[in-house]
């Protein structure tokens, strides 16, 4: 420890530690660095080798320098994470859950955000690739994006959500889009719900998307008059568009939410135009977010089983990262209705 003088006072300045090296822990373990280095990754020495080893290093303090671990396995240990936008909060959570499982695999998440932006989400997945990260855990704004084809041919990715058209992904984790639309749908039609507003979030509608297509098709089944919006996940701005499609003399009496974030900005627009859910206006989000529970009324929405969701994409890219031959995977996932307080029969 030093003292650095600050007028006319002195204080002390703690130094950092020096770095355990891998020859000291090598010459503790009566072995050589290129034993003691193998052991650590569990490779080309016995079990009981490796314990020893790992032991000694924990009681010298040695850690792995990650530059070095680097250049000799030829992986960074990060792998990328980009969706659509941080804005809405249950990708937050998924983001936040991908982190947390990688983690307990000695990988590091490297997250980026793509504001709902097609050309800025390709960017920056394209400077995740140049950064060399093993992997990339990918929810498209546009599944479309010819880009993706390219990006899969030189990196392991896996796709949550929707389908990367053309593309040889790892592995896929898809929602059973159809499905959920239809339950909803079918949920607010046997409430007596005729006139319904659906809010999908920026993107571009592709086959695997809960998007027009799927509206369109159970709409015409189920004679409903159902108009399509896009709505933004950021809650002021989701809000203003809520205020106005409500404050129309058209106004719906159900509103569909393909984001509980979208729901929120619903919410906000409906206490500001005094509309009562769900005496007035019956609202279901999509994605279950903890939150929604404690609304007033608590929101009726989806659950899409985010934990184990990220744990099957996780284990996907860390297959592919480790050179496992297997062939892409895809997992669909399904939908599960969380029926609460804001939806109700239309106002007579």
């Amino acid at each position: 420890m030093i003292c650095r003088s600050r007028g006319d006072r002195n204080y002390p300045v703690s130094m950092p530690a020096r770095r355990v090296t891998i020859r000291e822990v090598a010459d503790a373990a009566g072995l050589s660095p290129a034993a003691v280095s193998y052991a650590l990754r569990g490779m080309q020495v016995s079990e009981e080798t490796q314990e020893r080893v790992r032991r000694v290093a924990d009681e010298l303090g040695y850690e792995a320098n990650a530059i070095a671990r680097a250049l000799a396995s030829g992986r960074s240990g990060l792998v990328g994470i980009l969706g659509p936008s941080l804005e809405d909060l249950w990708q937050q959570r998924w983001v936040a859950e991908a982190g947390r499982i990688l983690h307990q695999h000695d990988r590091y998440a490297l997250i980026l955000d793509a504001g709902a932006d097609r050309d800025r989400q390709r960017v920056l997945a394209a400077q995740l690739r140049d950064q060399q990260v093993d992997g990339l855990i990918l929810s498209p704004v546009d599944p479309s994006d010819p880009f993706w084809s390219e990006l899969a041919a030189s990196l392991a990715v896996v796709s949550i959500g929707d389908s990367l058209v053309g593309a040889d992904a790892a592995g896929e984790v898809l929602f059973d889009n159809r499905a959920g639309v239809s339950r909803a749908l079918e949920h607010l039609h046997d409430a007596g719900h005729r006139a319904i507003a659906v809010l999908r979030p920026p993107g571009h509608p592709t086959n695997d998307r809960p998007a027009e297509l799927f509206v369109v098709a159970e709409a015409e089944r189920l004679d409903l008059d159902v108009r399509v919006v896009t709505a933004p996940y950021e809650l002021q701005e989701a809000t203003e568009l809520a205020r106005a499609l409500l404050a129309a003399s058209d106004r719906p009496t159900a509103a569909f939410c393909f984001s509980d974030s979208i729901a929120y900005g619903v919410y906000a627009a409906a206490r500001d135009l005094d509309i009562a859910i769900p005496g007035q206006l019956s609202v279901i989000g999509y994605d279950d977010h903890p939150i929604s529970a404690l609304l007033h009324p608590p929101l009726t929405s989806f659950s899409w089983g985010s934990k184990r969701l990220m744990q099957v994409a996780v284990t996907m890219l860390l297959s592919a990262i480790g050179g496992d031959p297997a062939p892409s995977q895809r997992v669909v996932i399904a939908p599960e209705l969380r029926d609460r307080a804001s939806t109700a029969a239309p106002p007579a």
